[in-house]
């Protein structure tokens, strides 16, 4: 089975919905026979890679009077998967460079590590995922080696790979994050239930 990702690390649901699919493939007898592929798909690709206002400020401009409930009931989703979601430290900005390292990661098999780093430095942490010397961290903290880590920023190595994720998205009816394909299929929403993704999981 392939199973497609379409994410940003800027996305709150995207880290929750990491979560929950990890606990459906532990459940899924077929999981060792399943080619995860995370697909870049870039929430706010005009950000800078200065930290401005915080998610939740930007929240806040998006929701108005909803806006308290609504950052209250995602960060309480995401402490149901574990998660520590500090919508009040995270700062959006480009996720370009991030999503590079993720497709350096893929072809050494540490592309989930990396979008775990990359997430959990952002959401939980308040990391700019912009800033190089950031990102060089990160990266070996997943298990990246840091000559080439430092090679990719330098460069434009993997960028046409981010580029061709976002077509990719966009020919097959992707339209917001996370987003799943599985072999080949329509999209679905990544943020389900485990239950509900495990059915999917065993359907396809």
């Amino acid at each position: 089975m392939r199973l497609e990702i379409y994410a940003d690390v800027l996305c709150p649901w995207c880290y929750i919905g990491k979560r929950r699919l990890t606990a459906a493939l532990a459940r899924h007898p077929g999981r060792d026979r399943v080619e995860i592929i995370w697909r870049s798909h870039e929430l706010a690709p005009d950000e800078g890679r200065t930290p401005g206002p915080t998610a939740a400020q930007a929240m806040s401009g998006w929701w108005g009077e909803q806006a308290p409930a609504r950052i209250a009931r995602i960060r309480e989703l995401g402490a149901a998967e574990g998660l520590e979601l500090n919508l009040h430290l995270a700062r959006p900005v480009n996720t370009f460079d991030a999503h590079r390292l993720v497709k350096l990661s893929a072809g050494r098999g540490l592309a989930d590590a990396m979008m775990e780093r990359l997430l959990h430095g952002y959401h939980t942490e308040g990391l700019n995922v912009a800033d190089p010397q950031v990102l060089l961290r990160l990266g070996g903290e997943a298990g990246l080696e840091a000559a080439e880590v430092r090679a990719v920023l330098a460069g434009d190595d993997h960028a046409d790979q981010v580029r061709a994720d976002r077509r990719r998205a966009a020919e097959c009816g992707v339209t917001g994050v996370p987003g799943l394909v599985i072999d080949g299929g329509p999209p679905v929403p990544g943020v389900q239930p485990v239950e509900d993704l495990l059915r999917l999981l065993k359907a396809a």
